[in-house]
């Protein structure tokens, strides 16, 4: 098999359009985040129906991911890269002109399955077009460069919904996934080396599955995504922007300016762990390990501060946050070095509900509790209250411990698999 193909041009042509539309999928992903309250008033919701729009589309997500890594190692990356970004268009389109809770969870649930199928097919793509020590540290750059999608919701696409109005604003990103629907079909390719990495594909899915699960590297992968990521999906994509704004009296404009430090954090955070897991792969569990303790402090101080937090201190809690979105795709090089290659894409796929199971538990019970809060309350006064917040976003710390602790039970069976296995 020829390699000549790797690392050129065209490679770099191949990955930068395939980051487009990686960068489309998050501000899809994470525009409904800013949109929380104009969403209530659009359709007269409770915290509850609010956290579900952000629930339904996470649980698609998820339940789409090994459905998703199977069919990636059977047709490739290119044309699941093609179906998302066809499922965007159409969901955002839809979400655009929704006027009642039914058809906003419809256009979730399109957008949900098309974000699915991108950034596992982006990974695929780095082995078919790529080599050697590049596809660990382009794996956080691939996470890195998709948090720009980030910028787009927090900024542009807030602006337009505050300024223009519902429509127009989800109708711009719609017409955003479009573009990358036609860069596409333009630009992306699986290169020279998808026929050789498809081999074993063919083997039935349920197997593959199965042998993706039994590698001990693919469980660590899962936890270690699962306790990194849930945090960040919970903040960016449901209650980080109702409780700066809400919950510790910081201005609309002023809190998305805020929500911003999530894609600083990933630009600086993220080349630096592609750089460590890359000179020190038997230490990448310790370099997540760490991050959670940041997350897991930085939480305890501001829900026990008394009373509303200072600005710098908001400030820390949202670095240590963010860190998790870089210290996330560690697990996908667990997956990666653990698997052949005709097993990684079901292996990645598997890797990456982990955060997003995690999110829609955690993200729906903190809807139930607000409510419950309320309705203890009397029903009266706001919805969105800081005690009430302090409450229900405790229940992120519980959802840390069962986390860390399946992490660490995976983390020895990983150490014993390599130790009886060279």
């Amino acid at each position: 098999m020829s390699t000549s193909h790797l690392n050129s041009k065209k490679s770099w042509l191949v990955y930068g359009f395939a980051i487009l539309t990686y960068i489309s999928a998050i501000a899809q992903r994470t525009s409904f985040g800013v949109a929380g309250l104009e969403a209530t008033e659009r359709f007269n919701a409770n915290a509850q129906i609010m956290a579900t729009f952000s629930v339904v589309q996470l649980v698609v997500y998820a339940g789409a991911q090994v459905p998703v890594g199977l069919l990636l190692d059977r047709f490739g990356p290119r044309i699941l890269i093609t179906t998302g970004a066809m499922l965007m268009t159409a969901g955002q389109a839809f979400l655009a002109i929704s006027t009642n809770v039914p058809m906003g969870l419809v256009g979730r649930v399109m957008v949900g399955m098309g974000d699915a199928m991108v950034f596992v097919s982006v990974l695929k793509l780095l082995p078919l077009w790529f080599s050697g020590s590049r596809i660990p540290i382009l794996t956080q750059l691939t996470g890195t460069f998709g948090q720009l999608g980030q910028l787009i919701s927090i900024f542009p696409f807030h602006m337009i919904l505050v300024a223009r109005g519902w429509t127009p604003a989800f109708s711009v990103l719609s017409a955003f996934a479009f573009a990358t629907l036609i860069t596409t079909i333009a630009f992306v390719r699986n290169g020279d080396s998808w026929a050789h990495a498809k081999q074993g594909a063919g083997t039935h899915q349920g197997s593959r599955l199965l042998a993706a699960l039994r590698q001990p590297g693919t469980r660590l992968g899962f936890w270690t995504h699962f306790s990194t990521a849930f945090m960040i999906n919970t903040f960016m994509m449901t209650w980080g922007y109702p409780f700066l704004v809400q919950g510790q009296g910081i201005d609309s404009a002023l809190a998305s300016s805020l929500m911003s430090v999530f894609v600083v954090v990933a630009v600086l955070v993220g080349p630096l762990l592609g750089a460590l897991t890359s000179r020190h792969p038997g230490k990448r569990s310790f370099f997540a390990l760490g991050i959670i303790a940041g997350m897991v402090v930085m939480w305890a101080i501001v829900l026990l501060w008394p009373g509303q937090a200072p600005m710098w201190v908001l400030i820390i809690l949202m670095v240590a946050v963010a860190a998790g979105g870089p210290a996330s795709v560690i697990g996908f090089d667990f997956a990666r070095t653990f698997n052949p290659p005709h097993l990684q894409g079901t292996a990645t796929g598997v890797v990456n509900t982990g955060g997003f199971i995690g999110a829609f538990i955690t993200i729906y019970v903190i809807g139930f509790i607000m409510d419950w809060a309320y309705k203890a309350g009397g029903s009266t006064g706001e919805l969105y209250n800081l005690p009430a917040f302090r409450v229900a976003l405790s229940f992120q710390l519980f959802m840390m411990v069962i986390g860390v602790s399946f992490m660490l039970i995976e983390r020895g069976k990983a150490r014993r698999f390599l130790a009886e296995n060279g």
